[in-house]
């Protein structure tokens, strides 16, 4: 069985089911475990499904998956998109970081950059940024979330806009057609606000599995970015809407 017919049938057996376990799944399909597992990677770094403890299941549309599972998710996407991020910064440069997979992958991008002053809510972050070639890092307060160590409330929202900075770097939950940028808590969202509306120019980074999720929150629509950095061209009524929006549209190579 090929790969592609193998994928399928996996993506069927989990929507019959709800969930299935590797060793089911190499048994029906006669092939591997190693092969099951790769599989379920490759289709949940798609976003088609959610990798579980020896085995998968369906994606649930209104939850995020945890910090470190999204750090696996897409890896090679997310650092060519942190790359192409980091081009955008120069040495001296203010900016605003928020927490996400795609923004931990974008501080590690910019630690040959040199004088930044960074503001974040993210312990990740600053501590990656923190006392290196020169750097000022300023860290919100707030509650302190135990999954990924982002600082988030009132005072979070509060103490970031007290700063006003060139640029604003953005990860996002959840990209709608019609809502444009989501997330799926209410704080978040209100965080990700404030950032964008202190900062000259703001960049969200979000890769192609994004496009057509559907968060709980909206955030705010595309006439609020400046550019979006993708690795895959989005989906053409995307494109037409960033394009009404003035938005810039970077994909990487």
């Amino acid at each position: 069985m090929r790969r592609m017919e193998r994928q399928t049938a996996i993506l069927k057996e989990v929507a019959k089911t709800g969930s299935v376990t590797a060793l089911d799944l190499a048994r029906a399909l006669a092939v591997s475990g190693e092969t099951i597992r790769r599989d379920i990677m490759a289709l949940s770094e798609d976003g088609l499904l959610r990798r579980t403890h020896g085995g998968a299941a369906m994606p649930n549309p209104f939850e995020e998956p945890s910090f470190r599972q999204r750090l696996g998710e897409n890896p090679e996407a997310k650092k060519a998109i942190a790359r192409l991020a980091a081009e955008q910064v120069r040495n001296g440069d203010s900016l605003m970081l928020d927490t996400g997979s795609t923004t931990a992958y974008v501080a590690r991008a910019l630690l040959n950059h040199r004088d930044l002053l960074v503001v974040t809510n993210s312990v990740d972050i600053a501590r990656t940024l923190a006392t290196r070639r020169g750097n000022r890092v300023y860290m919100a307060g707030g509650e302190l979330r135990a999954d990924d160590g982002a600082s988030l409330g009132q005072s979070a929202s509060e103490f970031v806009q007290q700063f006003r900075v060139r640029l604003s770097i953005i990860s996002i939950g959840a990209i709608d057609e019609g809502d444009g940028l989501m997330d799926y808590y209410l704080d978040e969202a209100e965080l990700s606000r404030a950032i964008i509306g202190r900062a000259e120019r703001a960049i969200i980074v979000a890769d192609h599995t994004k496009f057509g999720r559907r968060g709980v929150v909206k955030v705010c629509g595309w006439e609020h970015i400046a550019t979006l950095i993708t690795d895959r061209e989005p989906p053409k009524s995307f494109v037409n809407n960033l394009k009404k929006a003035g938005t810039e549209i970077l994909v990487t190579d």
